[in-house]
């Protein structure tokens, strides 16, 4: 399970890290808590020009046949046990793989009778490439065109086992060019836990769980609260 994430690094920051070409998105802010159905910046290849770009995409997925938006299911996760055979998934992932830039994704553990929140990310603080899949949705007769994303969970690795059983897949940067389809070779491959020295975690504070709340003080340890 992926449900919240930050995306604080400038777009400036994003583009150099991600090696992307062409004008920079300036609709999208940075947030320190990215919640399902908000924009977020996704790097993706263009198939005719061959180019990463940075675009912002609604989170939660909206497949081309989709006919009613307003009872669309719109998953935020795929599960990378499936992906390759679930109807939902299988054309994005053929076709229209992405990487999701996090600074820091949450999690919460339960706790008796409540739940602790914890914060997932490098040990350099760098950007995460999270796998993601790109759909573009166009309603009919109006020409309205909407762009989704969805992000591929695997299972926990040693560290995040001890918050969630679940986690994003995380593609290292020697492996983009094989998930983005710039280079041959299976992208399944690449669908495993990261390994356990990539990542740190540390609690966080509740006030992550309200999407209202937005600032870098999300990120502060709050081992009080454990």
């Amino acid at each position: 399970m992926c449900g919240r994430f930050a995306q604080s690094s400038p777009p400036e920051v994003l583009a150099r890290q991600f090696r992307v070409a062409g004008a920079l998105p300036d609709e999208t802010r940075p947030s320190w808590n990215v919640a399902p159905s908000q924009l977020a910046l996704v790097v993706r290849r263009n198939p005719e020009t061959g180019f990463r770009h940075l675009d912002p995409l609604l989170w939660g997925l909206v497949p081309h046949w989709t006919k009613d938006l307003k009872s669309a299911r719109r998953p935020i996760n795929a599960r990378a046990e499936t992906v390759t055979s679930s109807p939902m998934f299988a054309p994005a992932y053929k076709k229209r793989r992405c990487l999701v830039p996090a600074d820091t994704w949450y999690e919460w553990k339960a706790l008796g009778r409540g739940k602790q929140p914890y914060a997932f990310a490098s040990h350099d603080r760098e950007p995460l490439a999270l796998a993601g899949l790109w759909e573009s949705w166009t309603q009919t007769g109006m020409g309205k065109i909407l762009r989704t994303f969805t992000i591929l969970t695997t299972e926990a690795n040693r560290l995040a086992a001890t918050v969630h059983d679940r986690m994003p897949v995380i593609i290292r940067p020697a492996d983009w060019p094989l998930w983005l389809g710039e280079e041959e070779g299976d992208p399944a491959a690449l669908l495993r836990p990261a390994s356990d020295e990539l990542l740190e975690s540390w609690p966080v504070s509740p006030a992550v769980g309200n999407i209202r709340n937005n600032g870098p003080e999300l990120l502060r340890s709050n081992s009080h609260s454990q």
